[in-house]
């Protein structure tokens, strides 16, 4: 079986430690291709000290890229998460736009509505997951989209863009949501991926969307390190683990997973636009 987890933070310091041994597990246990997320605006304090002696926040798209050029095995994403959009600016949008013709970058995101933490205001996270569709949809890149506790929102705006037709393709990241509500982002054209929480046993919801999806516009994700899957929910998650998740959604599906596997891997190198 090949599987490809189409959304991980392998990058993330977390994994300096031990990457290269992260890495062979995950080919070891037949995860063929990774898609690794980058964002401008990302606070990882590995940068230069200020005035202060701080260490500065700088974002982690050098550190991304890096790691895809340095494996014929992965692929990029670059956007702005919903945490981090009071941090866009003219700067932040450049950066995006350049990494966007980067060879191995496939996807803008993860961008989206944060709700849950409101890390940044709603009314900017709103203007800019705004901004980045745009940018998405004129560069004619797919987008990666975060929405937790915001649903409401973001199908108000992807609605209106899709009635003034320019509602970028896509992909539902991480999804958590109803079935009920999976239904209005297929019918505006997205994907759906589900990552280690359709293995909770509290998460029936997500059992409901897993059997539903049609089969063609179903991924699955780590997201890792975070969202391990049962049975190594509390752990450092990493792309190896995705085979948990695959198994689950197979098993919900009552699928072979010979044949999901390959209609998985052909769904995201599809919309990836990568060659099998």
């Amino acid at each position: 079986m090949r599987l490809f987890d189409t959304h991980c933070h392998i990058a993330d310091p977390r994994f300096d430690a031990d990457r290269d041994e992260v890495i062979a597990r995950f080919r070891e246990a037949g995860v063929a291709r990774a898609l690794v997320v980058a964002d401008p605006r990302e606070p990882i304090y590995d940068g230069p000290e200020d005035e202060g002696g701080q260490l500065v926040a700088v974002g982690n798209e050098d550190r991304v890229f890096e790691l895809v050029e340095a494996h014929d095995f992965l692929y990029g994403a670059i956007g702005v998460h919903p945490h981090n959009a009071s941090g866009w600016d003219a700067a932040a949008e450049a950066m995006v736009l350049e990494y966007l013709k980067h060879p191995k970058c496939r996807l803008l995101g993860e961008i989206g509505l944060d709700y849950h933490y409101d890390l940044s205001p709603r009314d900017v996270q709103r203007k800019v997951f705004d901004r980045q569709l745009d940018m998405a949809f004129d560069a004619g890149v797919p987008v990666q989209l975060h929405i937790r506790e915001a649903h409401g929102d973001c199908l108000d705006m992807l609605r209106a863009r899709a009635r003034a037709g320019r509602m970028p393709r896509g992909i539902m990241h991480c999804y958590t949501g109803s079935w009920e509500s999976a239904k209005i982002y297929l019918d505006l054209g997205l994907h759906i991926s589900l990552s280690g929480a359709v293995t909770f046993k509290n998460a029936p919801k997500l059992a409901e969307v897993a059997r539903n999806v049609p089969a063609d516009r179903l991924l699955v994700e780590t997201d890792c390190p975070y969202m391990a899957p049962v049975p190594l929910r509390g752990r450092r998650n990493e792309p190896a683990f995705i085979v948990h998740t695959f198994t689950k959604v197979a098993e919900l599906r009552g699928e072979a997973p010979d044949r999901l596997a390959e209609q998985l891997w052909r769904n995201a190198n599809g919309i990836m636009g990568i060659g099998e």
